[in-house]
């Protein structure tokens, strides 16, 4: 497979390829599964961070090692973050118009504002 920017339907595309290859072993393509698939992905975020703790952003930048294996995981996270798309019959389309979407929305938002709100609620 050569080097290129892949997008959202190539990267559904290929998970789909891979689920083929092993659906006999893994959860069925049912909306119910996207739940088992989000916390799979939590656990490879948690090795992000994993690595993130112990060698530190600075090695991730500079030891090509270290790098690729943060990359490695970042790209399980992609994965689960994919099946679970897949799993919920979310096209390329409809995710892409929500983030352009939240993108905007975000361009013109406070976040100064947006927390001081949120923390400082007496909601407890």
């Amino acid at each position: 497979m050569s080097e290129k920017d892949l997008s959202i339907s190539e990267m559904k595309k290929m998970q789909l390829e891979l689920y083929e290859a092993n659906k006999e072993k893994w959860n069925d393509m049912e909306p119910k599964a996207a739940k088992s698939h989000i916390l799979f992905m939590i656990e490879e975020i948690g090795e992000c961070i994993s690595i993130i703790k112990k060698k530190g952003i600075n090695a991730i930048m500079e030891d090509k090692d270290i790098r690729a294996r943060f990359v490695e995981e970042i790209t399980d996270v992609q994965n689960y973050y994919i099946e679970v798309l897949n799993r919920l019959k979310i096209t390329p389309e409809e995710y892409s118009k929500a983030y352009i979407e939240k993108h905007n929305f975000n361009m013109h938002r406070s976040y100064e504002k947006d927390n001081k709100e949120k923390y400082n609620k007496k909601t407890f």
